[in-house]
């Protein structure tokens, strides 16, 4: 078993920009020359989320829309009061989406359906840079 760690890295627009990274972890797959394991992606910080989702704007739209109404960001929030950065809803969606997805991969290949995708949503307030952390473990 091998142990392979790297770093993707890139810019956001924020209030829930979502980033194809399918093909740039499947890249970094093929550089690794695993041929069966998993990785894991995962962003450190509080404000992103990474999971899967068919990358075509409707859904991304879909996606947007049920995360406002499920995490509105016109609301008052505590972290809000604290510290006055008026990103409290995103820190709530973060937590909600979640910071990690791991992805099996069988022949070199990510072990995704059809029309899934492994994308970051970007829910602060703000543009942001963002690095992303991956870790391949495999043979």
């Amino acid at each position: 078993m091998k142990v392979i760690s790297d770093t993707i890295q890139f810019s956001t627009e924020g209030f829930n920009d979502v980033k194809d990274l399918t093909g740039i972890v499947s890249q970094r797959l093929i550089a690794s020359r695993l041929r069966s394991g998993i990785v894991t992606v995962f962003v450190p910080g509080s404000t992103g989320g990474l999971t899967t989702i068919e990358f075509e704007p409707g859904v991304v739209e879909d996606f947007s829309n049920m995360i406002e109404r499920i995490v509105p960001s016109d609301v008052p929030y505590q972290h809000d009061r604290k510290w006055g950065d008026g990103n409290g809803f995103s820190h709530v969606r973060s937590a909600l989406v979640g910071p990690s997805l791991t992805v099996p991969f069988e022949d070199g290949r990510l072990s995704l359906g059809t029309w899934q995708q492994v994308v970051f949503i970007d829910f602060d307030n703000r543009p942001r840079s963002r690095t992303l952390l991956l870790q391949f473990l495999g043979e």
